[in-house]
């Protein structure tokens, strides 16, 4: 089923979360341990991220260094078929833009579509480390919003080459990301408000945000969508302080603020235990203030560790 039918269907606020494949070399049970405590709570989708390749240089037999790719979670496409077997929801595979050519994203896009995936999350996804800033791949997607033209495009029996039969139409539900504290490459939030509703003019079907810790910043984000023509369902994100040094480290990784409140617990916590206790009733104020407001889903970044987002939801849901 669609995300957004999923949406509709509801009654009450839904709960989602998002994983993160395994490293390698780990075993989709690694993964099921995460997820199994969190099916009590019945979310009707999960998110699988991608994570693009690194380059690391080595160094050869004969002195010359070597720049080689590798990729230290793989496995989204079959991650995705297993969560959807094993526990017979809906899996939602993030797609990036960064290391795929046009012709590679056709591929994977009719891959997951043989597997019955119904949904995707498109998003451009974050540049190489050796870059100061995001290169797409040759012949691949500059922006978030080409990738989701090319689907909606393949939800139209429209593909990249005329010999792929018009009758192979997908039918995909596009999710894309929204940033409530502005995407740190825009130059201000009315630029990146515009880039947001050009994603849902190409076609996007629903919007998931970044991370906050005030909910001020989400309930302004949605009043300025709405303002601007933006109507599809603006799913928040939460993730609970789970360390004291993520104070300090999430704010530049994610480019958003921590409420002074929350850094002031935080910093006086005694250790992690105690920040961590600290971060999840945080979340829990935020998520029920959130489904007072009338959400219709609340969608938490779990990083694949299930306790603090088990304890959330064993308070608000």
């Amino acid at each position: 089923m669609k995300v957004t039918e999923h949406l509709q269907n509801a009654s009450s606020t839904l709960f989602s979360f998002e994983v993160l494949p395994p490293m390698k070399g780990k075993t989709i049970q690694d993964l099921f341990r995460v997820m199994d405590p969190l099916m009590e709570f019945k979310p009707p989708f999960v998110d699988v991220t991608y994570h693009r390749e690194e380059i690391v240089y080595k160094k050869r037999a004969d002195g010359l260094v070597e720049k080689v790719p590798t990729r230290k979670r793989p496995g989204t496409v079959g991650i995705c078929a297993a969560i959807t077997a094993h526990y017979k929801i809906d899996a939602v595979p993030h797609l990036v833009c960064g290391g795929f050519t046009k012709e590679e994203t056709e591929d994977a896009i009719f891959t997951l579509h043989y597997l019955g995936i119904q949904n995707f999350l498109l998003l451009r996804g974050d540049g190489l480390k050796s870059e100061p800033r995001f290169q797409p791949s040759d012949g691949g997607h500059h922006y978030a919003s080409d990738l989701v033209a090319q689907v909606a495009n393949m939800n139209r029996g429209r593909f990249l080459h005329e010999e792929t039969a018009t009758d192979a139409a997908t039918d995909f539900c596009i999710g894309v990301a929204g940033y409530p504290e502005k995407h740190f490459e825009a130059p201000n939030m009315s630029t990146d408000l515009r880039y947001l509703k050009h994603k849902v003019d190409q076609g996007a079907d629903y919007i998931v945000t970044q991370m906050f810790f005030d909910n001020k910043v989400y309930f302004d984000f949605v009043k300025r969508c709405r303002e601007m023509g933006i109507t599809v369902p603006i799913i928040p994100g939460l993730k609970p302080i789970t360390a004291k040094p993520q104070i300090s480290t999430l704010p530049p990784v994610f480019h958003l603020d921590i409420p002074d409140e929350l850094v002031n617990a935080v910093s006086k916590a005694p250790d992690n235990k105690a920040a961590e206790k600290i971060g999840i009733e945080w979340a829990i104020q935020q998520s029920r203030e959130l489904i007072e407001f009338g959400v219709p889903c609340v969608h938490y970044y779990s990083m694949s560790k299930a306790e603090p987002i088990l304890a959330i939801a064993r308070a608000v849901f």
